[in-house]
């Protein structure tokens, strides 16, 4: 085996090891009520507590790369991540994401916008968790080698 054959089975083996930390990251928030799910409901928790943000995950299908409002809102909440420090994840499938939160469900008779997760600290606990650590050491790392905004699978079930 090769050294580029050695190091890509490596990255795959990373993926998935993020991957399921995240959503056990995000499976744990969501029983504490530390979730924030669509992008303006996003925007204001970030205006009134963004030092309470551990983690902000923007969703994107195939089709949302055309839609510029969606993107020119993802833009101004990552400088606004960025500026603050908070760890910010892209994720290849808004409906995954959806699954992980408990289905695409409906807020004030409209559909649940999932293009935009906020995991928020939890105020009882005062660690935090191995999934969480993980997640917060690769968006580091990522961040070290110039990619700002990392892009996760997550894998179908």
């Amino acid at each position: 085996m090769t050294f580029e054959e050695l190091n890509g089975d490596c990255s795959v083996e990373r993926m998935d090891s993020v991957s399921k930390a995240l959503e056990e990251v995000l499976s744990s928030a969501l029983l504490q009520g530390c979730i924030t799910v669509g992008v303006y409901e996003a925007a204001k928790s970030l205006n009134v507590d963004p030092d309470n943000v551990v983690l902000c995950i923007l969703a994107t299908d195939d089709e949302d790369v055309k839609d510029v409002a969606l993107q020119i809102h993802f833009t101004l909440i990552q400088a606004f991540c960025c500026e603050n420090d908070i760890n910010i994840l892209r994720v290849n499938t808004t409906r995954r994401l959806a699954e992980i939160l408990g289905g695409g469900g409906k807020q004030g008779g409209e559909q649940m916008d999932f293009h935009c997760v906020l995991v928020t600290s939890p105020r009882t606990s005062t660690g935090k968790s191995q999934a969480l650590w993980t997640v917060n050491h690769f968006c580091q790392e990522s961040r070290c080698m110039d990619q700002w905004v990392p892009i996760i699978n997550l894998p179908e079930r």
